[in-house]
This record gives structure tokens, C-alpha cells and sequence, in this order.
């Protein structure tokens, strides 16, 4: 096996998915999706998987995996038309959040048809998905074996096979199907192994399926700083400019407000600057001459508020920010620790608190699995009369 290469808090090599060289139309689905900038495992994962190498990536969730596997797994089916992929996840819920990331990716790509097979759906209207061809089919090991049973799917042109969460498919038991499955793909296809931890079970499996595969690994930031006192304040999405507006009020000092999106980022900006606060944005759109005014206004106190997405935030080296409020919820859990990491520094006291929709539920759960592995608890708040904290 390959020598590891590890990544984390460190730059990418890769700054700008640009530098992949993608098909324009996945890159238009990127930028749609405002996806500028690799996080780690991407950056490592989707060079080595797009020249055809078997690959392990250690990563778990909320590092941005599933885009690592589905990229190059696009690319080579928009490059191949007589080849297909499958992707095996441990669980119904998994494989619909896969699926989910594949649509967004496919957005310009309708040639390119998906099947999802997951168990507590019908039968019937996945047979009928499969009919259609699809080049792609994300499957629950069990649903998988029950349409190889009933000779509704044939896999004698998989091309690509990814694992992802292998080493929760070893936990619930799925090892047989596994061995069942793969007497019916290729041998000379390309397989993807992504796994959140690693034993010696799962290096079996490694062996087991994979030919000398490049391995590369993501360490998790898990831990906010002790200076950092977090909340979550629950609200819906229309609630989410009025509790911004009462969370400023009622707070003295800078504030750094994160959005998702660059259309987002200019709706908030004028939302507040109606009500006569103070305040500039950053994010892609923007000139870099435009970013770098916004920046320094803010630096020097002439502006107490900056709203900000999460690329155009990564050049603020600003030390004496007082507090961050998460109006969007991070697509990456792991980067819910870079953003309130711009608050509390320098042995200062700092604030962060986040607006969770009910929309938010699944990003906010893998948010606060993660600050408990690193001993933080964040406070809740369903409403409140006074600032979060």
C-alpha cells in the first residue's frame, strides 16, 4: 500500500478546483453551487481518483467526501458512455444525502441518469429508474442485493465502485453482501474506499477489494477555542433577518456574519444598511479591490459589521473580532471550527452563535458531534430577550 498523505488545518496544494481541469459543464455545476476552493480531502483525493487509481480516503463526515468521490466519478462517466458507477452506503439516510450532492453536480449534466435503491421505498419505481440506464446507482448493500436477486440491475459495466462509510458497513454487519456484490462488477474496475476511522477489519477489506490504492487522510479539527462561548439561537428562514437585526442591537463591538451564498451575502448587506447599522460584504463577486476595502474598514473599526461567505472569509487576519453569527449554517461541519476560530483569539473573549432552521437539523447534529468529541456542549436557545451570549 502507498504511503499516506495526510491533510488538515494546513492549505490545499489545490486553491481553486479550476486547477482539475474539469469538463465546463461540471465546472459550471461548482459554481452554481459556489464551490470555489477544495477543502482537504478533495484536494487530495480527486487528482489520484481522476488518473483511475484505486484510492482509501480516511475523511468523515462533514469534510466534504462525498464531493472527493463524486467529481471524478463524473468526470469519467461524462468521458466513457458505455461505463457506469456504483456507490454503496451503509444507510438509507447516507445514500439520500449522496444523491443529493450528485444532483447538484448533474445539474448541466442530463445525460448522465442516477438510481437510488434504499430500502423503506417501493420496489416498483426504482425497477422503473433502472429501466431508464441509469449511469449511476447509489445503493444500500440489502435493496442492491434484492434487485441482483430479481435481475432488475445488471453491473457487468461498473467502471467505478465506491465505499463510502466502509467502516460503518463492516459495524452493521454488511461484510456478506459485500462479497455477494462483488462477484457481480468487474474485476478491472476502479474502486474508491472511504472510511471515518481504521482498523484491521477494514484493512482486510481494503486488501480484500482494492489494487495498490493511493491512501490519503484528513485529521478533523474538533476542537473551539475555551474562549469562544457558542449558542444556537432555533429559527425558520424568514425569522433569520429579524433575529440577525435583534442580535446586533443588542451587541457592542465587530461582528462577523456568515452566509452561504454570494447572492445572499448582498441581500443581508442591504437588509441591515436599510436599518442604518454599519456594514460591508465580502465574497467572490466582489473585485479583489472591493474585498480588500471591505477588509480594511473593518479591520480599522470603520465598519462594525461584515458579512462575509465562507471563501471570501479565509484572507480575514483580523485579530480583535468580538463576534461571529452563523446567520447559514457551513455546508462543512469542519468549517463551522475555521469560522468561530475568527473570534476569542489572543487569550480574548469572544462570542459565537449560529441560527438553526429546521432545515438545518442534519448539519447542525454533525456540528455538534463534532465540538463533542472535542468537549464543547453549545447552548440553545429557542427564543430569547437578550443577546445569546
Amino acid at each position: 500500500m502507498n504511503k499516506t498523505q495526510h491533510g488538515g488545518d494546513s492549505p490545499s496544494l489545490i486553491h481553486h478546483f479550476e486547477t482539475f481541469e474539469l469538463p465546463q459543464k461540471l465546472n459550471d455545476a461548482l459554481k452554481a453551487m459556489e464551490f470555489e476552493i477544495p477543502t482537504p480531502i478533495q484536494a487530495q483525493a480527486i487528482p489520484i481518483a481522476l488518473k483511475g487509481r484505486d484510492l482509501i480516503g480516511c475523511a468523515q463526515t462533514g469534510t466534504g467526501k462525498t464531493a472527493a468521490f463524486c467529481i471524478p466519478t463524473l468526470v469519467h462517466l461524462l468521458a466513457d458512455r458505455n461505463k457506469t458507477a456504483l456507490i454503496l452506503a451503509p444507510t438509507r439516510e447516507l445514500a439520500m444525502q449522496i444523491e443529493g450532492v450528485w444532483k447538484d453536480l448533474t445539474r448541466f449534466s442530463p445525460e448522465i441518469r442516477s438510481a437510488i435503491l434504499v430500502g423503506g421505498n417501493s420496489m416498483q419505481p426504482q425497477m422503473q429508474a433502472l429501466k431508464r440506464s441509469p449511469k449511476l446507482v447509489i445503493a444500500t448493500p440489502g435493496r442492491l442485493i434484492d434487485h441482483l436477486q430479481r435481475g432488475s440491475l445488471n453491473l457487468s459495466r461498473v467502471g467505478i465502485l465506491i465505499l463510502d462509510e466502509a467502516d460503518r458497513m463492516l459495524d452493521m454487519g454488511f461484510a456478506p453482501q459485500l462479497s455477494q456484490i462483488m462477484r457481480f462488477v468487474p474485476q478491472s474496475r476502479q474502486t474508491l474506499l472511504f472510511s471515518a476511522t481504521w482498523s484491521p477489519v477494514v484493512d482486510d477489506l481494503a486488501k480484500k477489494y482494492l489494487k495498490a490504492p493511493a491512501r490519503v487522510s484528513v485529521e478533523k479539527a474538533s476542537r473551539a477555542a475555551q474562549t469562544v462561548h457558542q449558542s444556537m439561537i432555533a429559527t425558520t428562514m424568514k425569522g433569520k433577518n429579524e433575529a440577525l437585526l435583534d442580535e446586533l442591537n443588542e451587541r457592542e463591538g465587530s461582528v462577523l456574519v456568515f452566509v452561504r451564498t454570494k447572492s445572499r451575502t448582498d441581500r443581508v448587506a442591504k437588509y441591515l444598511s436599510s436599518y442604518g447599522l454599519d456594514v460591508n460584504r465580502i465574497h467572490g463577486g466582489r473585485t479583489q479591490g472591493q474585498r480588500n476595502a471591505a477588509l480594511s474598514a473593518f479591520r480599522v473599526g470603520k465598519v462594525r459589521i461584515l458579512v462575509a461567505t465562507d471563501i471570501a472569509a479565509r484572507g480575514i487576519d483580523v485579530v480583535n473580532i468580538q463576534h461571529v453569527i452563523n446567520y447559514d449554517l457551513p455546508q462543512v461541519a469542519e468549517d463551522y471550527i475555521h469560522r468561530i476560530g475568527r473570534t476569542g483569539r489572543a487569550g480574548s473573549e469572544g462570542c459565537a452563535v449560529s441560527f438553526v432552521t429546521p432545515e438545518d437539523r442534519s448539519q447542525w447534529r454533525d456540528i455538534t458531534h463534532l465540538l463533542k468529541k472535542g468537549g464543547t456542549i453549545v447552548s440553545t436557545h429557542q427564543a430569547r430577550t437578550k443577546a445569546a451570549c
